[in-house]
């Protein structure tokens, strides 16, 4: 059975008082058990680590290289992450395959350096709004996965989180609805299941797109919607630890 998580990306967020006063709030709301995780920006990390000591709350980075080391200013290796005690990080949001572009083999090669360096990807893909209003949803979608999993193989469930993000709900206020989200989230648990056996029943895939205290139940009930990638919402503390709640 897939584990259900809650995932705050900070994106270019939370200066160092904010941290501090995110966590003192968070650390009050004494969050029980539960797969809770956070990735603020990486210069960050490391103090992130030092006050979600003694929570659950895990952090990880928003984005990773596919190099080991070498003449790549500004980049970030996996061996250095896993060094300061990263947990996971996110590989192929939206805004690195927009603003970067970031191309699906190079998405996949970060998939594997992680794997290969024991950090948990979390690996994002979905449409935009002229995709899915062309009636094209799942063949981006789908063909994104196929294409960033190219030869990637997981012993376990635990070894690889999916997030599904449709475009046009990131960081807009709309929401794919629960039906639509579970459509999608649906046909992946298919193709999962083709790639990876068994196996594929268990893997995570959260829904990333304006999830907030809101609507987050709704989305949960959905069978094959296992938590949520949030930006925003996972801001304030008082909104993640609601969040969090909700996958209890």
């Amino acid at each position: 059975m897939a584990k259900t998580y809650m995932v705050g990306n900070w994106k270019m967020n939370q200066g160092l008082q904010d941290l501090k006063s995110f966590f003192a709030e968070l650390s009050a709301k004494n969050l029980p058990e539960g797969n809770f995780w956070i990735a603020p920006q990486a210069i960050q990390i490391q103090k992130a680590i030092e006050l979600s000591l003694g929570s659950s709350v895990k952090i990880g980075s928003q984005n990773c290289s596919n190099e080991n080391f070498g003449a790549f200013t500004g980049e970030i290796n996996t061996t250095s992450l896993k060094e300061i005690g990263a947990h996971f990080t996110i590989i192929g949001h939206s805004e690195r395959r927009a603003i970067f572009n970031e191309s699906d083999e190079l998405i996949n090669s970060k998939v594997q350096k992680a794997l290969n360096d024991s950090l948990t990807p979390i690996f994002c893909f979905g449409e935009t709004l002229e995709q899915r209003e062309a009636g094209k949803t799942l063949d981006i979608v789908l063909g994104q996965i196929k294409a960033g999993l190219v030869n990637i193989k997981i012993e376990n469930a635990d070894q690889l989180i999916l997030a599904y993000e449709p475009v046009w709900a990131i960081g807009t206020g709309k929401t794919a609805t629960p039906d639509q989200a579970e459509e999608v989230h649906a046909a992946i648990r298919s193709l999962l299941k083709e790639l990876y056996g068994d196996l594929g029943a268990d893997l995570s895939i959260l829904y990333g797109g304006s999830v907030k205290p809101a609507n987050v139940l709704e989305l949960l009930s959905k069978p094959n919607i296992n938590g949520g990638l949030v930006g925003g919402a996972s801001l304030k503390a008082e909104d993640f630890a609601a969040l969090c709640s909700a996958t209890l």
